[in-house]
């Protein structure tokens, strides 16, 4: 974390106002957090803020309002859910700015926690507009950036008051952060990378990216077959973007000029019909049948995937390698995921983990606190796993 300034930077911070750009976009149904997650990541910053005799005042969005405040986007029940998990009160001031915001915040005393309303309950938020970040910043000596899910965006609350307070990491940032100098910045090599998915599209700088960066990249999940289709396969029924082939090709070209050894699927899990318990068989891939669909990966495409990642000192993991939502077809995503959280336990690979299906997957195969680092910043992740500058994360740096 040489780069950036952390909380080890601040001198002190007693008595002082200190505004926390944290994520609690969490799950809520019928007036309840049904996934604590995010919570948990932010809690030792605000514990040692709070220990520490700051004022910490808590900045955040909630979904996608898009006329204002409504109940619906409160945040309000997450108040009373983050004093359950910091396990001590937590207050709420009914607007992120203005008299209701500066009156809770002048009522506050030394090491109180405070969590303001959506900061997009106003559309200046997103348009990061002056007036609005100046309104955020009254209420503050001090900003902390601990929502490294949010710094790819350059809104008010993530990257504008950056510039008009002293501005600081906070610990989640900063382990995410460090996590991802060891995946991708500065790895250990050789690097090896494995990315699912359905659809090439939506991953086309992320691939362009990688193949400059790591040893060897393996393509899993449907985006595969559009690669295999490329290099003239008969996928059959297969999710395939057949439009995309010149794509796949220039990846492949630039992957070979950069060194980066491409794995593609040598066999696959077939089935006439995607649904859970369907009955399948294993076939080389140039066996397709004409009816079939590829679900997953087959035994062969799991060693050799388990064989690089024996290889490997770095693994960064975007992505399933099959349909692992639905029976039989999450083995090879599951047997991948287990072997490489034995070779971290073990002290012999960097795992970094992110995207919510890679969490899904891999809480799925039960093995998420086994990485080295799991990442829940989902958009924030991928483009950094892009190589693209994040906003929030630029104006931390020293």
């Amino acid at each position: 974390m040489a780069g950036f300034k952390t909380l080890d930077d601040i001198d002190a911070v007693s008595g002082k106002r200190v505004l926390v750009r944290v994520d609690l976009n969490v799950p809520v149904a019928d007036g309840e957090v049904t996934d604590a997650t995010r919570i948990e990541r932010i809690a030792p910053t605000i514990s040692e803020l709070s220990g520490k005799g700051a004022k910490v005042i808590l900045l955040a969005h909630f979904g996608r309002p898009k006329d204002g405040p409504s109940a619906e986007f409160s945040l309000e029940p997450i108040a009373r859910a983050t004093a359950d998990v910091l396990g001590r009160p937590v207050g709420f001031a009914a607007d992120c700015i203005g008299d209701k915001a500066a009156s809770a915040v002048a009522a506050m005393k030394d090491g109180d926690i405070l969590l303001l309303e959506n900061t997009r309950f106003y559309k200046a938020e997103e348009k990061n507009e002056p007036a609005f970040t100046e309104k955020l910043a009254a209420n503050g000596d001090i900003y902390v950036n601990d929502a490294f899910s949010a710094a790819h965006r350059a809104h008010a609350s993530t990257e504008g008051l950056a510039h008009r307070l002293p501005a600081y990491a906070g610990r989640a940032m900063q382990a995410e952060l460090d996590a991802l100098e060891k995946g991708l910045g500065d790895p250990v090599r050789p690097v090896v990378a494995i990315v699912g998915g359905a659809k090439v599209s939506t991953k086309i700088d992320l691939l362009m990216n990688l193949v400059k960066k790591v040893d060897a990249l393996v393509i899993g999940g449907g985006m595969a077959n559009t690669f295999l289709a490329a290099r003239g396969t008969d996928v059959g029924k297969s999710l395939c973007e057949h439009d995309l082939a010149s794509t796949a090709k220039q990846i492949m070209i630039e992957a070979a000029e950069a060194g980066c050894a491409i794995i593609l699927p040598a066999d696959g899990v077939v089935a006439r019909e995607f649904k859970a318990g369907a009955a399948s068989e294993t076939v080389a891939i140039e066996a397709v049948p004409a009816d079939g669909m590829i679900l997953d990966v087959g035994e062969k495409t799991v060693k050799t995937v388990t064989d690089w990642i024996d290889r490997a000192a770095t693994l960064v993991w975007n992505g399933p390698l099959g349909a692992f939502e639905i029976e039989p077809f999450d083995h090879a995503t599951v047997a991948a995921a287990k072997h490489a959280a034995a070779r971290t336990k073990e002290g012999k690979l960097v795992s970094v983990a992110g995207g919510g299906d890679t969490v899904a997957a891999l809480n799925h195969a039960g093995v998420a606190d086994d990485f080295t680092y799991v990442s829940t910043a989902g958009g924030a992740f991928l483009e950094w796993m892009e190589g693209k500058p994040l906003p929030g994360v630029e104006v931390l740096k020293r």
